[in-house]
């Protein structure tokens, strides 16, 4: 049975891992693992659907616009809604998240 703990980089990757768990209409679960990933100074993430997420394994931070940067840690979890300005200021070595994504197109 797989684990989303599974295959964790031990060092920091070049890039963030995506992998899809389960797709039905209207709704996607991947699994993301980040290595030391953030979103590029001054640029925003941004989607037309709602994406709830929820941190597995260490450590990271993410800023809606306009708020403060919210420090996550292991069982934090957080929706985003959609066309939600957002970004990831820093993630820790190895981090995996959760994400659901609802009403993607």
């Amino acid at each position: 049975m797989p684990s989303l703990l599974d295959d964790l980089p031990a060092g920091a990757e070049a890039a963030e891992r995506f992998e899809d768990i389960l797709t039905r209409p209207g709704v996607r679960i991947e699994r993301i693992v980040s290595s030391g990933q953030a979103t590029a100074p001054g640029e925003w993430l941004e989607q037309a659907w709602d994406e709830w997420v929820l941190l597995v394994v260490g450590r990271a931070a993410l800023t809606l616009e306009g708020e403060e940067s919210l420090i996550l840690q292991p069982g934090d979890h957080l929706l985003i809604p959609a066309r939600r300005r957002h970004r990831v200021d820093f993630t820790d070595t190895p981090t995996a998240w959760l994400a659901v994504h609802l009403g993607e197109i």
